[in-house]
C-alpha cells in the first residue's frame, strides 16, 4: 500500500470520502481543485507528515487540523481565501514548513510561536501588519518571506532569530529598517524593495553574515558612505 496519495488538479470540488479511510498515508495533495471545505475527517489522517491544500477556495480549515501531531514536513495552505487560520495550529511543534501566503489574513496568532519546529515560514500576500510578538519562539527559522503585506514594524522578539539566514520584506509600509535585526548573527539576504525607507542605521554594517541587502524602489540616497562601507567587505548592495 502507497503511503502518498496525489490527487492535484483533479478538478475535485470536494474530497472524495475514500481519502479518509487511508489512514495510514504520510503524504497527501490536494492542490488546486476548487476545495472550498476541508471536512473535520482530515483529523483521522493521523500518520501525515505533509499535507498540500494550496490552490484551491477553502475560506477557513477545521481545528482538528491540529490534530495531525505527526506533520513534520510541509503543510501548504498557500493561494486560498483565509482571513484567518486556527489558534490550535500552535500544537504543530513538528512542522518544519509552512505556506500561509497568497490568502487575505490580517493577523497571525500569538500560537503561532508554539510552532517551534519550522524552518521556513511563507505569509506572503497578505494583509499583516505585523507579526506575533511570540515569533522569537522560532529559534530554528532560517527563512522569513513576507513580500506584498502591510508591515508597519516588527516585533521585539524577532532579535531572538539567531537561525535566520534569508528576509523578504518586499512591497511592504516599513519607513525605517526594523531595529529587532540588528546583531543577527547568521542573517545573510534582507529583500527590502519597494517600501518607504529614506535612512538607513549604522548597525548595518556590523551584521556579521550579510551578504545582500536590496533596497531598490526605496528614497535611499545611492551615495550613502555606509553602502560603500558594505560593498566594501563583500555584500551585494542593490540600489
Amino acid at each position: 500500500m502507497s503511503h502518498a496519495l496525489n490527487l492535484w488538479r483533479q478538478d475535485l470540488g470536494e474530497v472524495p470520502d475514500t481519502v479518509w479511510q487511508q489512514t495510514e498515508l504520510r503524504v497527501l495533495v490536494l492542490a488546486d481543485n476548487g476545495l472550498t471545505a476541508l471536512p473535520r475527517d482530515i483529523a483521522r489522517l493521523r500518520h501525515l507528515n505533509t499535507l498540500d491544500l494550496g490552490h484551491n477556495a477553502l475560506t477557513s480549515v477545521p481545528d482538528e487540523l491540529a490534530e495531525l501531531t505527526e506533520l513534520n514536513g510541509c503543510l501548504y495552505l498557500h493561494d486560498n481565501q483565509l482571513s484567518r487560520i486556527p489558534d490550535s495550529l500552535g500544537n504543530l511543534k513538528r512542522l518544519r514548513y509552512l505556506n500561509v501566503g497568497e490568502n487575505a489574513l490580517t493577523h497571525l496568532a500569538e500560537t503561532l510561536g508554539g510552532m517551534t519546529g519550522l524552518i521556513e515560514l511563507r505569509a506572503q500576500h497578505n494583509r499583516l501588519t505585523t507579526l506575533p510578538d511570540t515569533i522569537g519562539r522560532l529559534r530554528c527559522l532560517r527563512e522569513l518571506w513576507l513580500r506584498g503585506n502591510a508591515i508597519v514594524r516588527l516585533p521585539a522578539s524577532v532579535s531572538d532569530l539567531r537561525e535566520l539566514r534569508h528576509l523578504d520584506l518586499r512591497e511592504n509600509a516599513l519607513t525605517e529598517v526594523p531595529q529587532p535585526l540588528a546583531g543577527l548573527p547568521r542573517l545573510r539576504q534582507i529583500d527590502l524593495r519597494g517600501n518607504r525607507l529614506r535612512h538607513l542605521p549604522d548597525w548595518l554594517v556590523l551584521l556579521p553574515s550579510l551578504e545582500k541587502l536590496d533596497l531598490r524602489w526605496n528614497a535611499i540616497d545611492p551615495s550613502l558612505p555606509l553602502l560603500s562601507r558594505l560593498e566594501r567587505r563583500g555584500c551585494v548592495v542593490l540600489t
